[in-house]
Order: structure tokens, then sequence, then C-alpha cells
């Protein structure tokens, strides 16, 4: 089974790396642009199972490993 999972900061988390990259997008004439936030996504393969377990194995480890879960939060993509 493949999973992604996208990890991006709390909105309440100042983002610098986006702030960088907006202010990149302004200097090159997308002034339409207002707010940029920047994340990663992990594309992760586990061995087949029951679909609920690997599921629940998936979020567990991105909990603990893949986010630092005091800034940081993340979401399954489909």
């Amino acid at each position: 089974m493949q999973f992604k999972i996208q990890v991006f900061l709390k909105s309440s988390v100042l983002d610098p790396q986006g702030k960088a990259v907006l202010g990149a997008l302004h200097s090159m004439g997308f002034r339409d642009v207002t707010g940029v936030r920047v994340g990663k996504i992990f594309s992760v393969e586990v061995a087949d199972g029951d679909p609920k377990e690997v599921r629940g194995r998936v979020e567990e480890f991105s909990r603990k490993l893949l986010c630092n879960p005091i800034i940081e939060d993340f979401t399954l993509l489909p």
C-alpha cells in the first residue's frame, strides 16, 4: 500500500521559508500571491494488510517521526 503524507507548519507558527518564497514571487512580479506556506511530502510504501490497521500505523509513525507535533501537523493525501 502506498501513502503520501503532507507535513506542514501549524497555522499559529510563523513560516520563514514561506515568507521568503512570497518575497521572491513578489520580486518576480507575482504580486497577486498573498500567502505561501511551505511543507513537505513523504511517499511511503507499507506491506499489505488490513487497510484500517495499516492506515492507523501510518498515522502513528507520521505523528511520532515525520512531523514535530509541537509546531507541525500532517495529513494523509488521497
